[in-house]
């Protein structure tokens, strides 16, 4: 089906079918267009921080996409016999309308709802969460951020320059570095190097020279990305393969060991061993380290030795946990560690820089946000993603904090020909931020292709307020709120839509790795309330358990205080990614304890095709849209459990017929999400009776899915 392009619709056309509340039935619970907005969610996945800038300036994982929640919104509003994709395609006014994210994260729900007109308010129990909110929204006074940048630049960048140059005075964008460990054998020193060529093209069948390292002497020379063996210019001849493989490490003396039994409990050491300098003519080159670079960095020992008070710095340790544990075994103990001594002074001087300089307290807040979201790409989890695309890899490429054996470091500050810097992220996170707030862009379905167009939001930057309104909230004013969500200031009934993307019960540890950002944070206060004295950002109400009855204690919590500030009528709806029985089960006790049923689920595209969880051994990409209503204000008859299941093999069977890439992940969390659900509408079968009818059901239906019959 072909739908009319939005620069053709008015408010008028969809004025009737859009309410200004939540209707009774709304099209969110019947006839939602899960097929066209997944299309548009897959254009919008690959590149979302083009897409949705707004909620781009910093890192928040498993950020959900943009048009899915435009979509869920539009339907919330639209009633049970209009078009939703009408609705999200036109230019709607919601103003009056109040939405609620108590799990905000990034700022997804808050941004789409104001792009709508309607009046948001977004909560996390994070701080850096919060940060990234706050930049989604804040309004920016551009030309005093601009001057602001400028003063920044004036006071630091001369000095993180000359730290980063090289003999010849030219710029080095990149070092590289390897971690060296010795032999528990022979303690033979080993330079945990998997492979000599380290760096080559994105595409090396395409553009095949590569630049290859000798694991004797460090000595860097030009050859192809697949060579075999090679003789470097001290007569030291190599293969391609280096002594690490997966988890152990072969010495020089041919002693195999566990790398984790080589570090021996302590953090590696590392070695520079190339550079990549930008020329004077524009021209990149690499070269391998000489004495001045070695100089040059034990000045830098000593500069941060003599200079650490004056410049901010990381401070706090790592706590055990998920995603801590890796890097503790490595011996990372310290965040402070993360970075070398070079790091922590330029970014120090900058940090400083920023903490201190003369501005208005939204710009000098985005200029914070922006040196946190720099750390990403500038520190010694990071490595080199090579040639024809963006050089650095950032350390949360997997969400984990993995060490990395082969480290990249990256100019802070950065040139116009760096990747992840200060000054290159100021531009594509900071003014595109800006833009997109000024005048925001959607995309849309136009004669079955994913098209760009403006004039369907409004623009949406405003005030931010620190507590909730005695008379509520006004146009363009926000309130974003920092702390638990089972416990807010909200008034009773006060809410017309919840919209949230809570955690997936122990998907990702938030806290964890936000903590990363928090320990840099802490020296700069970026706006009033952040808990700068607090060592962590983990907190004990905090939604995040691997055990079941946890997690379901935790959200519990929070979806009984959305009960009670939610108006007669309301409705919640949350997206949820997780395909095991324990985390279904979980939800829906906590849903049917808080007093509410759930009235639909509606299975959408959620991820990128080549994401994480589709690689894995039950593929998943799409999210399941959790649609709910208070248990009392529901009239409808109740589906059996085996109705449910056959409902959600259609809207499955349904987005395949269309193209969209359904997988087994999928098939087993939508199947038992559909007939776990029965259970906040029905005193029938008890959960555990109902917990084995859904794995039956889900086992059928992907006995039928891998027959190609569903």
């Amino acid at each position: 089906m072909n739908y009319p392009s939005p620069r053709h619709q008015t408010l008028f056309d969809v004025d009737a079918q859009v309410r200004r509340g939540v209707p009774s039935s709304s099209a969110l619970e019947g006839s939602f267009p899960a097929v066209a907005l997944s299309k548009i969610a897959e254009n919008e996945s690959w590149r979302k921080e083009i897409h949705r800038p707004a909620t781009s300036t910093h890192k928040w994982w498993a950020k959900r996409l943009g048009s899915v929640f435009r979509g869920i919104i539009a339907a919330a509003v639209t009633e049970a016999d209009g078009d939703a994709l009408e609705s999200y395609s036109a230019p709607v006014d919601l103003g009056g309308l109040v939405v609620f994210d108590p799990f905000a994260g990034s700022g997804t729900t808050v941004v789409e709802a104001a792009k709508m007109g309607a009046r948001a308010i977004g909560s996390d129990i994070n701080p850096v969460a919060t940060l990234v909110q706050r930049q989604a929204v804040q309004r920016w006074d551009i030309a005093e951020l601009r001057q602001a940048f400028g003063r920044v630049e004036a006071k630091c960048r001369e000095e993180i320059d000359r730290v980063h140059r090289a003999e010849s005075g030219e710029t080095v964008l990149y070092y590289f570095w390897v971690a060296v460990v010795r032999c528990p054998e022979c303690e033979a020193r080993t330079r945990l190097f998997s492979n000599h060529v380290f760096s080559q093209h994105a595409y090396p069948k395409r553009v095949p020279e590569a630049q290859i390292v000798c694991p004797v002497c460090l000595d860097v020379q030009v050859n192809r990305y697949d060579f075999e063996s090679a003789e470097c210019r001290n007569g030291h001849e190599f293969g391609r393969t280096g002594a690490v493989n997966r988890s152990q490490v072969t010495c020089p003396n041919g002693h195999i060991s566990k790398v984790l039994d080589a570090l021996r409990g302590e953090v590696p050491q590392q070695e520079m061993y190339a550079k990549l300098v930008l020329g004077f003519d524009g021209a990149k080159r690499y070269e391998s380290v000489d004495s001045f670079d070695q100089s040059l960095y034990a000045e830098c020992i000593d500069l941060l030795e003599t200079r650490k008070r004056d410049l901010v710095l990381p401070v706090g340790g790592l706590d055990p946990g998920e995603n801590t544990r890796q890097a503790m075994r490595w011996g990372f103990t310290e965040w402070s560690q993360f970075f070398n001594s070079r790091q922590l002074y330029s970014l120090g001087l900058l940090g400083a820089a920023i903490r201190d300089v003369d501005s208005g307290d939204a710009e000098r807040e985005a200029l914070a946000a922006l040196f946190s979201g720099t750390l990403e790409f500038n520190n010694m989890f990071c490595s080199f993603k090579g040639e024809g695309t963006g050089a650095v890899r950032h350390m949360f490429s997997h969400h984990v904090l993995k060490p990395e054996r082969a480290p990249l470091e990256a100019h802070p500050w950065g040139t116009t020909a760096s990747s992840g810097s200060f000054s290159t992220l100021f531009r594509s996170r900071i003014v595109r931020a800006h833009e997109y707030k000024t005048e925001p862009f959607d995309q849309v379905l136009t004669k079955g292709s994913v098209q760009r167009v403006t004039g369907l939001s409004s623009s949406f930057s405003g005030q931010l307020l620190d507590g909730w309104p005695e008379r509520g909230l006004d146009v363009k004013q926000f309130y974003i709120r920092n702390g638990d969500s089972s416990c807010t200031d909200l008034p009773s009934g006060s809410v017309d839509l919840i919209v949230t993307d809570p955690p997936y019960m122990d998907n990702v540890h938030y806290s964890e790795l936000a903590d990363f950002f928090h320990a840099w944070l802490r020296g700069m206060k970026p706006y009033s309330g952040y808990p700068s004295s607090d060592e962590t950002t983990r907190n004990a109400g905090e939604v995040q358990s691997a055990d079941p009855r946890q997690f379901s204690d935790a959200i519990s919590r929070v979806w009984r205080e959305c009960e009670r500030v939610l108006k007669p009528g309301g409705l919640l709806a949350f997206t949820f990614h997780q395909a095991r029985l324990t985390a279904w089960v979980g939800l829906v006790e906590s849903l049917n304890d808080a007093g509410f049923g759930v009235t639909a689920i509606q299975p959408i595209k959620g991820e990128m095709t080549t994401s994480i969880t589709k690689a894995g051994k039950e593929p998943s990409n799409l999210d399941s849209i959790v649609v709910c209503r208070r248990r009392s204000e529901i009239r409808h008859a109740v589906d059996s459990p085996a109705v449910a299941a056959a409902r959600g093999e259609k809207l499955l069977n349904d987005l395949r017929q269309a193209g969209v890439q359904v997988g087994v992940g999928d098939v087993r969390s939508v199947i038992r999400g559909h007939v776990l659900a029965t259970y906040t509408l029905s005193a029938g079968l008890a959960l555990p009776a109902l917990s084995q009818l859904a794995e039956a059901l889900t086992n059928a239906s992907v006995a039928r899915f891998r027959d190609g019959n569903a």
